[in-house]
């Protein structure tokens, strides 16, 4: 179905594997997924995932069925298979059915809505036009959009940015250190800690289970650049985090989903083929957020990020309504490139 499309990105087909997998995906210690395929006659022409997450209906009190991993090759094929998401759902008392999340909003959600002249970055969706249409008519609306922001890396950071960081330099309470590669699952601790506190508040987030997260950084790890995963310490204590990773989407791009034979050749060459990093984390705990610790973490993920030859920058996802973040992100010289769109239809 994307043969002809110049800007999908096949993913690696062990790592699909993995996602849908119960013994390799710790999400699905605390969900339940159904996979369906579409046929016509004998050739497959879509799927879709149904999916119970009970940590989120029990942590936003709510009875929601998602639907993720979702394919058409046409309106027929995607209603058919929304149908029977929906059945599914009324099957387990759901009020609503909402998506796409592939499985969750800690993993790769929405879908593409705006900037289809462009690849996806590291773990963001891809989808044709044509499926805003599918799911649309079919009775689903908008419940939120999610932004994703170009920075150009050669172009200097906003002198409001720059001056809150500077004087946060100058401070001998405040210092900022990388990832420690050595103790890497210490410091991943120390993150989901702030992550945890930094989004409680924030639509539709589930704080990830310990599994989840070392799952998720175990699986990244290979790729992790030490320079652009960065704590924030006060007094010795880690008060903010921001992780960027390197895009390995540019790498995935010339594997065709196989890392054999010839697709290692080009992820052990990464470091000459990726030019550009997502900022797919920035944190800061609870109490300390009027500091400025904002503005010193993206100068410093910006410095460390042209030093080791980045060129582009992409800062995803934000909400639509997180206007605060959002006014910073355009101080900094960002600007909305992609939007996914998540949809929600009432089953009463």
């Amino acid at each position: 179905m994307y043969a002809r499309d110049p800007h999908w990105v096949p993913p690696l087909r062990r790592d699909v594997s993995r996602r849908l997998d119960r013994r390799t995906n710790p999400f699905l210690d605390h969900a339940d997924m159904n996979l369906w395929l579409a046929f016509d006659g004998e050739e497959c022409c879509g799927r879709i995932a149904a999916i119970e997450d009970r940590a989120h209906n029990d942590f936003h009190r709510e009875r929601l069925a998602w639907f993720g991993f979702f394919e058409a090759r046409n309106h027929a094929t995607a209603g058919e298979l929304l149908a029977t998401v929906e059945a599914w759902g009324r099957a387990r008392g759901c009020r609503a059915v909402r998506g796409p999340a592939n499985p969750s909003l800690n993993e790769s959600a929405g879908l593409l809505v705006q900037g289809f002249e462009d690849d996806p970055c590291l773990l963001m969706p891809y989808n044709p036009p044509a499926y805003r249409g599918f799911i649309e008519g079919h009775g689903y609306v908008k419940v939120k959009d999610l932004l994703a922001w170009n920075l150009d890396l050669s172009v200097p950071l906003g002198a409001r940015i720059e001056r809150v960081a500077e004087r946060l330099r100058r401070r001998t309470d405040i210092t900022v250190r990388r990832v420690d590669m050595k103790a890497f699952y210490r410091d991943l601790a120390l993150m989901n800690d702030i992550y945890r506190s930094a989004w409680q508040d924030n639509w539709g987030f589930v704080p990830p289970t310990d599994a989840e997260m070392k799952q998720l950084a175990t699986d990244l790890k290979p790729v992790v650049d030490p320079d652009l995963v960065l704590f924030a310490e006060m007094r010795g204590r880690p008060i903010a985090c921001a992780v960027a990773l390197p895009d390995l989407n540019q790498v995935l791009k010339r594997m065709n989903g196989r890392l054999f034979p010839f697709g290692l050749w080009h992820f052990l060459n990464r470091r000459a083929i990726i030019t550009r990093a997502r900022l797919a984390l920035l944190g800061v705990l609870a109490g300390h957020r009027n500091v400025g610790l904002y503005p010193l973490l993206i100068s410093e993920v910006h410095r460390r990020g042209v030093a080791n030859g980045y060129t582009r920058g992409e800062l995803s996802w934000t909400l639509e309504d997180n206007h605060s973040v959002n006014a910073g992100i355009v101080a900094t010289g960002g600007s909305i490139y992609k939007k996914y769109r998540l949809y929600e239809k009432s089953l009463g």
